[in-house]
């Protein structure tokens, strides 16, 4: 590897890492303080939207681990328990993505976006859950680097948000509608290519658990 992608590895672990802790400063500032542009728009359902805020930085989190090499072939048992892990916290963040969403009657161009968002997130995820069970592990590390790209959207939404808001000069109820489809159709594109690509040759199968 080189120092380059060294570096670009080290960059990325911060910033998603970043990003899953920031998602949860609520906990010390509270939703009003912590969320004080986006409350308007999650009053009616703060309970889905505190779950999904919880749950969304845990798959996050767990996610990275995922695909450590040495943790899959060394530590299979802790593979094992990350992927569960990363599971339920896709199933929370997912299904209350769905409420959230399906609230947004005033924005349908942003609700359309995070709607669907939620339904590939909780569908790839699942598939991949099912072959991990079944011990197709190479189709099941397949179907994780779908959940995986789909679960970065929490990243790619922060970087587009500012931009759109920030040199758009668009307040968020507009910005959301762009960044609705932009934090996870590019993702998953990307995803796809790397595995059309440069995924022919499959990494070694790990036992199913």
């Amino acid at each position: 590897m080189s120092k380059m992608m060294k570096i670009g590895n080290i960059l990325f672990w911060i910033t998603t890492l970043a990003v899953a802790l920031v998602s949860w400063r609520f906990f010390a500032l509270g939703l009003e303080q912590a969320f004080n542009g986006m409350l308007a728009h999650i009053q009616e359902r703060q309970l889905a939207f505190v779950l999904h805020v919880f749950a969304a930085p845990v798959a996050l989190a767990t996610g990275l681990f995922q695909f450590l090499p040495n943790l899959r072939s060394r530590r299979p048992n802790i593979h094992r328990w990350c992927g569960r892990l990363y599971g339920v916290a896709v199933v929370t963040a997912g299904v209350a993505g769905l409420v959230l969403a399906l609230g947004l009657f005033d924005r349908p161009v942003a609700g359309a976006g995070f709607l669907i968002l939620a339904v590939l997130w909780l569908g790839t995820t699942a598939r991949a859950v099912q072959l991990a069970i079944k011990g197709r592990i190479r189709e099941h590390q397949r179907w994780m680097i779908r959940s995986w790209a789909l679960t970065l959207a929490a990243v790619t939404l922060r970087i587009y948000l500012p931009f759109f808001m920030g040199f758009g000069q668009m307040e968020y109820a507009e910005a959301s509608n762009y960044v609705a489809w932009a934090c996870w159709l590019p993702n998953l594109i990307v995803a796809e290519i790397y595995l059309r690509r440069f995924r022919r040759q499959e990494p070694e199968m790990i036992p199913a658990a």
